[in-house]
Parts: C-alpha cells; structure tokens; sequence
C-alpha cells in the first residue's frame, strides 16, 4: 500500500502543481495587466499636463502678440496726436505772426490738443513705465508751449519777439522731446535704427 499512497501522493502534488502554475500565471498576468494600466494612466496625465503646458504657452503668446498690437496702434495713435498737436501750434504761430485765419487755425489747434489729450489717456492704461516717463515729458513740453502760445492771442503785433522766441522754443523744447518719445516707443516694440 505504500507504493500507492507514493502514486496518489505524487499525482496530488502533480495537480497542485498544475493547479498552483496556472494561479501563479493568473497573479502575474494581473500584475502585469494592473501595471500596464499604471503605466498607460500616468502616461495620459504626463500627455494631458504636457497638452495643457502647450496650451497654456500659446495663450501666453497671444497675449503677447494681441498686448503688441494693443501698444503698437496706441503708439501710432499718440505719435501721430502729438507731431499734429505741434504742427497745429506751428501754424496758429504763423498765423498769429501774419494776423492771418488767427481763428481757424485756433480753432484746428484746439482740434488736436483734444486728440492728443485722448490719445495720451488711453497711452496711460497701455504704455510700459518707460514709454509713459517719456510721453508724459513731452506732454509737460506740449503743455507748457501751448499755455505760452495762448497768452499771445489776443493783440499779435504787440508779441511780435515773444512770438518769433517760441518759434524757436517749439524747435528746440518741444520736438526734441517728441523724438525721444518716438525713439522709447520703438525700443519697446523692438524697432532697430
């Protein structure tokens, strides 16, 4: 009876054997099934932060470009306003000197400090710092040269020297102010001379 009980003994450990394989592949095929799934998990969210840092970089970009465009027409807006504000100056100048169409020309120099006074408020919520010290500079100068130019208004030919000096004031003050307004803005949009 000993050689059975060895037979049924080794035909049991066979079938446990069996039996205790096919567990031992079932266990590592779900460890490796739940591992894959991990894996594919983690790669997902590694794709989906790489999708929204992608994301994120382009709206920066827009931004940029849209705060660039944003600054680039006020720019153009408060150059163009303040070189007809002084050009308005020049020609009420002349006019006052010659005692001629005093009130059109007053009426087109009021005309553009309206303009500039709108085209350098909407430059004080764009402009960066730099650009703003050197738009408020040639403000100040544009302020000061038509605060003079009005006090000649009435009786031109009385103010015949004081006129022909703020000629020259308006040359040698106001534009050179003007230039170094247009010379941050381009700096700051990135315009090489």
């Amino acid at each position: 009876m000993g050689a059975n009980w060895v037979g049924l003994l080794i035909a049991m450990v066979g079938v446990g054997g069996t039996l205790g394989a096919a567990l031992l592949t079932q266990n590592r095929a779900d460890r490796t099934k739940h591992m894959e799934l991990q894996a594919a998990t983690e790669q997902r969210r590694e794709e989906r932060g790489h999708a929204e840092e992608l994301l994120q970089a382009e709206q920066a970009r827009q931004w940029q470009r849209e705060s660039l465009e944003r600054r680039r027409a006020c720019y153009i807006t408060l150059n163009t306003a303040s070189r007809q504000y002084v050009t308005e100056m020049t020609n009420y100048l002349y006019a006052l000197q010659r005692s001629q169409d005093v009130d059109t020309s007053l009426k087109n120099l009021e005309a553009g400090r309206l303009a500039f006074r709108e085209s350098y408020a909407e430059a004080q919520m764009v402009l960066p710092d730099a650009v703003l010290r050197a738009a408020s500079m040639a403000k100040k100068r544009l302020n000061a040269a038509y605060g003079k130019l009005r006090k000649y208004g009435g009786a031109p030919s009385t103010y015949a020297e004081e006129l022909a000096t703020l000629e020259g004031e308006l040359n040698q003050e106001v534009w050179p102010y003007l230039g170094a307004l247009k010379q941050s803005m381009r700096a700051d949009l990135g315009v090489d001379d």
